[in-house]
């Protein structure tokens, strides 16, 4: 298991959990990109953050889901999780 998930990672849990088109894809460009403007809702990210748990073993709670604005935010959190436990 790598110690913290990637850019690459987190697009592949989204489009699991969300879909994604062309519009919607993360590159780098988007890291600071507000989850809104990418086109995912609570709910998307509420479905990721579950996934992630499950394949990562990084657990946030609701409250820290819905604080999470960025994919740059959510990759922090989930590192220093991940960091914490390990």
């Amino acid at each position: 298991m790598a110690d913290t998930i990637t850019l690459d990672d987190l697009a592949q849990v989204l489009t699991e959990c969300a879909g994604a088109d062309e519009e919607t894809a993360l590159d780098s460009g988007s890291l600071d990109v507000p989850f809104t403007d990418l086109g995912y809702d609570s709910l998307a990210l509420l479905e990721t953050a579950a996934l992630i748990k499950q394949r990562y073993g990084a657990e946030l709670s609701d409250d820290q889901v819905t604080e999470v604005r960025t994919p740059r935010d959510l990759l922090d959190r989930v590192n220093a999780l991940r960091a914490a436990t390990v």
